[in-house]
């Protein structure tokens, strides 16, 4: 199973942690089901071409976090997520983003209403499916 996942190596957010993000918001978004196994950290490494310690990185930490289960001898996989964390994965994950474009558009002196049309002027545009 190839994972839709896209780096960025400009940004300056750990490749470690956007594969993380990445994978979460594919569970909890419901694109990967409880049980579901991964692609191994050598696959995953080849298929991303990075290295296979930021992708061991990446799985440790989502382990830790009990998004995901190693099975040893059997693979990875997604873990069985209640519905709470599910919702509080995606409010702070959507926060965090509007606060990126917040801080980008202040940074280029965009005024409060600047900022409101233009988060509007997206919104109704994904409203009518452009």
């Amino acid at each position: 199973m190839e994972l839709p996942i896209r780096l960025s190596k400009d940004s300056r957010e750990p490749i470690y942690h956007q594969i993380e993000k990445q994978i979460k918001a594919l569970i909890v978004g419901g694109h990967l089901l409880a049980g579901t196994p991964l692609p191994s950290i050598r696959v995953l490494s080849k298929d991303l071409e990075i290295s296979v310690i930021t992708i061991r990185r990446a799985y440790q930490n989502l382990e830790h976090q009990e998004f995901i289960r190693t099975n040893q001898g059997k693979g990875t996989f997604v873990a069985e997520i209640e519905n709470s964390l599910k919702q509080q994965v995606k409010i702070s994950s959507v926060y965090e983003a509007i606060e990126k474009a917040v801080e980008t558009a202040l940074h280029y002196d965009y005024s409060s209403d600047q900022i409101e049309k233009v988060f509007h002027d997206v919104l109704m545009r994904y409203k009518k499916g452009e």
